[in-house]
């Protein structure tokens, strides 16, 4: 084995020994006896959904503390015969779980909820909100994330007036929180008879779904409207009122969901979307949060951008905030925005 080799495989147990100490087994296992000796309770299943969240956290937790005991076994097993590509792939191993202990948010290991709209620039922006939802979707696939369009406002010409992503996986809130803001677009227009170059913007809202937190919802509250669904779902979706409107009256808080089967479930869809962005709404202390959570903020344009994606007359994505940038456009808008968003991470 060469020195080089020896010095990777040398400073790679250096950091994962470093990192250890972080990984907290000692609080993964107590937890994890705790959830057991509830579910070994007579009266353990009679909360159906208290059950299935315990459940759920039970799995995660042990997951984690397989993975980790195996990396830490692959690093303590390197030898002089390894191949120079199996330690590549332990750095990004150990790369992926430095980047976890950086979530330290409340709401960090939730799912979230995505809404993209259009900002200035017409049929540009909506083409460009399709662009960028292209582009999350392919990340999500890269991080074997689930996700499903809850609703969606088609443009007249091309693209999307607004689509809201549903996505569920690991730590998903914590790793989309940073796509949160204004995403600049700068090309030759494919609409343009002078092919001439446009400046395009569209916002990004991010929000946790929470399905367990405790806010009081009222009746008297909402305002829910009902109509006919443009979106994909079933046989009966473009025939029937089903797609759902629910405007919180206190707060002027508006979700909307149509791409669900029924009028029931698009309703259902819909008030988790809004315990989500009232939870978001009521621990905000400035108004101009406030407003953007409500909708009312719509300066998706010039000063307020957090990356610009520019493909004339030179190709760049940089962001703003980290000023990290790379000219392979094409890849970040292929999904590859992990470097981008572990950037902003380190900064926090």
């Amino acid at each position: 084995m060469d020195q080089e080799l020896q010095d990777k495989i040398k400073q790679l147990r250096i950091n994962f020994e470093k990192l250890k100490p972080f990984f907290e087994l000692k609080k993964y296992e107590k937890e994890i006896k705790e959830i057991q000796n509830k579910m070994s309770e007579s009266n353990f299943w009679t909360e159906q959904e208290n059950a299935k969240k315990s459940s759920q956290r039970l799995k995660f937790l042990e997951n984690k503390i397989i993975t980790i005991n195996s990396l830490e076994k692959e690093i303590n097993g390197l030898s002089e015969n390894i191949e120079t590509q199996k330690i590549y792939d332990l750095e990004k191993k150990l790369k992926s779980f430095e980047i976890k202990l950086l979530f330290m948010g409340k709401y960090d290991n939730k799912n979230a909820i995505i809404n993209i709209f259009a900002g200035a620039g017409g049929t540009e922006s909506q083409d460009w909100v399709e662009m960028l939802l292209r582009m999350y979707l392919r990340f999500c696939e890269n991080m074997n994330w689930n996700t499903q369009i809850i609703d969606e406002n088609k443009g007249e010409e091309a693209g999307y007036k607004s689509i809201t992503l549903e996505i569920s996986g690991d730590y998903v809130y914590g790793y989309l929180r940073v796509e949160d803001g204004v995403h600049r677009l700068v090309r030759l227009s494919p609409f343009d008879a002078d092919n001439a170059r446009h400046t395009s913007f569209a916002m990004v809202n991010v929000f946790p779904e929470i399905e367990d937190i405790e806010i009081e919802i009222k009746e008297k509250d909402l305002k829910i409207d009902t109509y006919r669904s443009s979106g994909a779902g079933g046989q009966h979706v473009n025939t029937t009122d089903s797609a759902v409107r629910i405007t919180h009256i206190p707060t002027g808080i508006v979700v909307t969901c149509q791409n669900q089967r029924s009028q029931t479930q698009n309703k259902e869809t819909a008030m988790k979307y809004l315990k989500s962005k009232l939870a978001k709404y009521y621990e905000e202390k400035s108004d101009e949060e406030k407003k953007k959570i409500k909708g009312e903020i719509k300066q998706a344009a010039w000063g307020n951008q957090i990356r610009s994606y520019v493909l004339h007359p030179y190709k760049m994505v940089k962001d703003l905030r980290s000023k990290y940038e790379t000219s392979d456009a094409q890849r970040v808008l292929n999904g590859e925005i992990l470097d981008f968003i572990e950037s902003v991470l380190k900064m926090k």
